[in-house]
């Protein structure tokens, strides 16, 4: 399989250009240098996607800064919304599948179990709403498209929680990180491999069941405390920096965007249909923070 992923430098497009090959997949990344997602046009997408060749899409492209989205709504919604569509719009042109990749954020957190597909949504920001609208974009289009939403997802690439948390325990002995808000830990490569199985199940079979809205975490669950607690284990055990956590309350982190107390995602429906399920987060936490600590790419 040839999968054309839009962006080129996100967590996720990294992740697929790693982990593709090595499962006999070809990746091809289309940045935002040749396909925009705050300004293409449906010709435009079109034209770019189909000239990878490709046998199917990944809508990994997205605007991300969740606090920056408060103030800038426009930019947001051109691209995780209007974007969303018009890459959707040219891979049914095409007759292509299509993998997009949504969020928790659609989610309000306000419910006490892991949110299902079909849990109401309630999204609490302009992040959210924004890639909630994507969503919608995609349904509305008529693609041959899956929707996985992540969480919480780290990387031995670009800026990311395990990161931040190897570079500030360079520097402080201790790190106040917030403890009432809680979620499921989703290793990039993790969701690469996952992304990869969709796209494929999606290119080789009409099954109706096969399409639709899935949620693709890692398994398990945890606070930022308790993330950044395997962090610091993890990068001990590889002798890197590692710094006392002291649990704080999202009161004591006041951030311009509200996030969800709860953004665990039960993932039983993508296991059911897709056969496949992302690793535990504790074993692949450790993985990227040994990587990144031989590496030094965390400073």
């Amino acid at each position: 399989m040839r999968l054309a992923v839009t962006g080129s430098t996100g967590q996720l497009v990294r992740a697929l250009a790693e982990r593709g090959p090595t499962l006999g997949h070809e990746v091809a990344a289309v940045g935002r240098a040749v396909l925009d997602l705050a300004t293409a046009d449906d010709e435009t997408a079109c034209r770019v996607l189909a000239a990878t060749g490709a046998s199917a899409i990944c809508n990994a492209a997205a605007y991300t800064a969740v606090d920056r989205a408060e103030s800038e709504p426009e930019l947001a919604m051109a691209v995780n919304a209007t974007g969303a569509g018009v890459v959707a719009r040219a891979a049914a042109r095409l007759g292509l599948p299509l993998v997009h990749i949504s969020t928790d954020y659609v989610f309000s957190g306000e419910q006490a179990a892991p949110y299902r597909e079909d849990d109401a949504t309630g999204p609490t920001g302009v992040y959210g709403a924004s890639k909630l609208a994507g969503e919608a974009a995609v349904r509305a289009s008529g693609a041959d498209a899956a929707i996985l939403r992540t969480a919480w997802v780290f990387s031995p690439f670009g800026a990311n929680f395990v990161r931040t948390m190897l570079r500030l325990a360079a520097t402080r002995d201790e790190v106040g990180v917030v403890a009432d808000q809680h979620g499921c830990p989703t290793s990039a490569l993790d969701l690469a491999d996952a992304v990869l199985i969709v796209a494929a199940n999606l290119a080789g079979s009409h099954n109706p069941a096969l399409r639709g809205t899935f949620h693709a975490a890692g398994t398990g669950e945890a606070s930022w405390a308790d993330l950044a607690e395997a962090v610091f284990a993890a990068s001990a055990a590889a002798g890197g920096p590692f710094s006392t956590v002291r649990r704080i309350t999202t009161a004591d982190y006041p951030t311009p965007a509200r996030r969800p107390a709860n953004s665990r995602l039960h993932c039983g429906k993508l296991a059911l249909h897709h056969r496949t399920r992302l690793p535990d987060w504790r074993g692949s936490v450790a993985e990227v923070t040994t990587r990144l600590v031989h590496e030094g790419a965390f400073a």
